[in-house]
């Protein structure tokens, strides 16, 4: 029975190794993302993915969960899950920033025209 279960297991995380894959993706942009925004060289802002990365980051460190972490297994599955949906929506949020960063595109003269 354990073995059926692992196997189902291994299964379903195969199915979903793109949703790991954007997760890696957005951890790893968003510092170097933030250093473009901070150093004025990346416009327009990304404001949304800002708010959701203090959301994740307070989700992890806040003692509420909606299930407690004491609960060991279950309550760090309940985080994982979280921060990993926020993790993808930044990694959407993120894709202008790959687009300027691999120079397809000058987003400042982009969004200027735009408005």
């Amino acid at each position: 029975m354990a073995r059926l279960s692992a196997w189902w297991l291994f299964r379903r995380l195969k199915s979903r190794v793109w949703a790991i894959k954007r997760i890696g993706r957005a951890l790893t942009q968003f510092v170097p993302m933030t250093r473009d925004v901070i150093s004025g060289r990346f416009r327009p802002v990304p404001w949304s993915a800002f708010g959701m990365m203090a959301l994740a980051l307070a989700y992890l460190v806040m003692p509420f969960d909606l299930i407690p972490d004491f609960l060991l297994l279950i309550g760090l599955v309940d985080d994982v899950i979280i921060v990993g949906w926020l993790l993808n929506r930044i990694d959407q949020r993120l894709a202008d920033y790959r687009a300027w960063k691999q120079g397809d595109i000058d987003i400042a003269s982009s969004a200027h025209s735009a408005s």
